[in-house]
């Protein structure tokens, strides 16, 4: 059956239809990792996107129960060049088709994603839908359509929960949380307790936290200023704390870092970032849409990182106030591992 995907200003793409076949709009966003597929689509940091997959073939290695970076997906589609169904007859994995239908996720494969990919390189954030017409009145609805604002509140747990372990306690402010964060922390012994966006200063109290994370996630740090805020004033300087993605965002507007708008937002894999104490050159993953500009910056880093491409400030450590801000997901997923050690410094701060 054909579907199209139609954008706000006025274009539209017509596919073969997979996944479930309802309707659904959000934001367009671009997914550049070669592999993956299934930690982008289980991503929270891509809640309310469409996302359009840039590498040729998606599908091949099926679903696994290994891989979800959350159980639930919160993208609103899936755009390809072309997917594989029926990839095996094994319990263990699950064809793609059969996932996005379980999910209520519509797709459409046989697209030309390299187009999309011109189309944001030119305007920051493409509102689309996913429709069986591209008739008028499709694009006056898609035209009428208002993005969510705060994504976080929805996506993030509305109860806290403990990830248990037999080490140091860390309080986990899930502002998107991915699995393999859990994952990461949990490797290293690490006992993490999860929190709600909102949680107050006397939820970290109450756990005895030896150290505070707030996670990647799918929002503005604007927008979770008020919220953040208290915790920043209380523990900063104190407490260790890692921000990751939105986090790091979140913790360069406390410390009033100037940031700059990427176009097109980084949303994928292979992003390169240099540390430069050692200049060693890492292999990111990163999901956000702004970095740190570099220039004017009167805090005493002990470590920076920045992004190649573009030379913004991807990364720091303040090692005497304890705060370490990565842009990227030291644990990858998808990506390579290159920056997992961003975890083992962490943990040495709280030792």
């Amino acid at each position: 059956m054909k579907r199209y995907l139609v954008l706000e200003d006025g274009t539209s793409f017509s596919g073969h239809d997979f996944g479930a076949g309802i309707t659904s709009t959000g934001e367009l966003a671009i997914q550049t990792a070669n592999f993956g597929y299934q930690e982008a689509i289980s991503d929270p940091a891509n809640f309310g996107k469409i996302l359009t997959f840039t590498t040729p073939l998606i599908g091949a290695s099926g679903i696994n129960p290994i891989d979800y970076e959350s159980i639930n997906p919160s993208v609103k589609g899936i755009i390809a060049n072309d997917i594989a169904f029926h990839i095996s007859d094994s319990n263990t994995f699950q064809d793609l088709d059969d996932f996005l239908k379980e999910k209520n996720i519509p797709g459409i494969y046989g697209v030309d994603t390299r187009a999309l990919v011109q189309k944001l390189k030119q305007q920051r954030t493409i509102k689309a839908s996913i429709m069986d017409t591209d008739d008028e009145h499709a694009f006056d609805q898609i035209r009428a359509l208002v993005l969510p604002k705060n994504k976080t509140a929805q996506i993030s747990t509305s109860n806290p929960y403990a990830a248990p372990n037999i080490g140091k306690t860390v309080a986990v402010i899930d502002l998107g949380l991915k699995h393999s964060l859990l994952r990461e922390l949990s490797l290293r012994k690490i006992n993490s307790v999860v929190l709600p966006y909102n949680a107050s200063i006397y939820d970290i109290i109450n756990i005895r936290a030896d150290g505070i994370i707030f996670s990647n996630g799918p929002s503005n740090p604007e927008e979770l200023k008020k919220d953040l805020a208290p915790i920043f004033d209380q523990f900063y300087g104190k407490l260790p704390i890692l921000g990751i993605g939105l986090g790091f965002l979140a913790i360069s507007d406390y410390l009033n870092l100037e940031t700059f708008e990427l176009q097109p937002p980084y949303n994928g894999s292979n992003f390169p970032v240099i540390d430069q104490q050692n200049h060693r050159i890492w292999q990111t993953a990163m999901n956000l849409g702004q970095l740190v500009f570099p220039e004017n910056i009167t805090l005493n880093f002990s470590r920076v990182y920045y992004d190649l491409k573009s030379d913004l400030l991807a990364g720091y450590v303040l090692e005497k106030e304890k705060c370490i801000a990565t842009a990227f997901n030291p644990e990858g997923s998808p990506g390579n591992f290159d920056a997992d050690s961003i975890y083992d410094q962490f943990v040495r701060m709280m030792e």
